[in-house]
């Protein structure tokens, strides 16, 4: 009897990542491998890194090295890197890690297979589904290792998309999210210019598709066509993520951002006027170099004034080979960090509870994902969690609940 083959994947990072490696086992899957959750058990383990931040670095690094006995005690076995930590410097890597024996870049094929000319799609994908439109930024903020790993920009087709989308839909897909590190610049580099309003309005024709959602936007790229296709196309959802990341000039300035605080508020209110259901989130970062107790306040008063729905907000660690930590000094304290990351944290709690708890009373139309503790969960158009109790299946299927109940990061209701 012929022994299967099988693959591990370990994945960290964003929705990007994710993505990736759903692909990735798709391949492996077509060329035989059998899928483990025990690394122990595996012929191929890939690593799908991310080095955004300092802690998920070193989560991938000693993850490598619990690996190294594993590979010492059967060295057949294929180790593999992909992700973010994997630049330019792959020499650099083999040096430090002579234990794995590939790294390859994002989004790529693994080096030791035939090449596809597609990574072919999952046969069973997810209810709601990634789709990853473009690779790369041209934006190089101060603070991202990003566009040094992943490269410049890079569209794919609107065809070559569209087709993706409409082949995921036959096999069960009924929410397709849009990914790029910053989609409003998607088509640029594409010979017709095609842009993001484009695409949706393509996606949007898609029968048998419910929901359509898109991420990550850039302020200074988001453009007002956009912004009116959203407020016309029925299946593009009420919700957009806007990374401000911070709200004084001079710190936007030094992140290198490319707008200004007035610049963001008004593209945000003409966002709302024009999609008054919009919800809106967002990204922040405390404690970037040179930030000072006031400017901080700025920060805090610019989320308390735009009463986002929801805020990612993290304390700004250096990234090696970013121009933030070549230039400037990481000179606010990690205990000041902290503070200011509590403060924007305790902020935003309030805020997200008083936003749901205006929902009371109210009927949401909710597409349904999965059960959680007995309960349906899904999630509104303007991605709000919602619970609600039922002998009934209702997977995948789009259903009108009435709110009942609400808490900062979820609400609870009757069908």
């Amino acid at each position: 009897m012929v022994e299967i083959p099988k693959y591990y994947i370990w994945t960290i990072g964003c929705q990007m990542n994710k993505v990736e490696s759903e692909r990735l086992g798709g391949l492996f899957e077509e060329l035989g491998y059998q899928v483990t959750d025990i690394a122990e058990e595996a012929d191929v383990i890939v690593l799908n890194s991310c080095v955004v931040r300092q802690h998920a670095e070193d989560k991938v690094i000693n993850k490598l090295k619990n690996l190294k006995a594993l590979k010492h005690a059967r060295p057949q076995l294929k180790l593999a890197v992909t992700g973010c930590l994997v630049g330019p410097d792959i020499a650099g890597l083999k040096q430090i890690l002579p234990h794995v024996d590939y790294f390859f870049k994002p989004g790529e094929f693994p080096p030791w297979l035939a090449q596809p000319t597609a990574m072919p799609l999952p046969s069973h994908p997810e209810l709601s589904t990634y789709i990853t439109i473009m690779q790369g930024c041209n934006n190089f903020c101060s603070y991202c290792i990003v566009p040094y790993r992943r490269g410049r920009e890079r569209s794919r087709p609107v065809a070559e998309i569209v087709n993706e989308a409409k082949e995921l839909v036959k096999r069960g897909t009924k929410e397709i999210i849009l990914l790029g590190q910053n989609v409003d610049s998607y088509g640029q580099d594409l010979p017709d210019k095609p842009d993001l309003a484009d695409l949706l309005t393509e996606i949007n024709d898609i029968e048998g598709l419910l929901r359509i959602r898109f991420l990550t936007s850039h302020p200074k790229d988001m453009s007002e066509k956009l912004i009116k296709t959203m407020a016309c196309l029925k299946k593009v959802c009420e919700q957009v993520s806007l990374p401000v990341q911070a709200g004084d000039d001079e710190i936007l300035k030094l992140m290198k951002r490319g707008y200004t605080v007035d610049h963001y508020r008004r593209l945000a209110n003409l966002m709302r006027e024009n999609i008054p259901e919009l919800a809106l989130s967002t990204d922040l970062i405390v404690g970037f170099p040179t930030e000072t107790t006031e400017q901080f306040q700025n920060s805090y008063d610019l989320i308390n004034e735009m009463k986002f729905d929801t805020v990612h907000v993290a304390a700004y660690s250096p990234r090696e080979g970013t121009t933030a930590t070549r230039d400037l000094k990481d000179d606010v304290p990690a205990e000041e960090k902290t503070r200011r990351l509590k403060m924007i944290e305790e902020l935003q709690e309030n805020i997200s509870a008083a936003i749901n708890e205006s929902l009371i009373g109210k009927t949401v139309e909710i597409f349904v994902d999965g059960k959680k503790g007995g309960r349906w969960r899904g999630r509104t158009r303007t991605d709000k969690l919602v619970f609600f109790n039922s002998k009934n299946n209702y997977l995948g299927q789009l259903v009108k609940v009435k709110i009942d109940s609400a808490g900062p990061w979820s609400v609870r209701g009757k069908l």
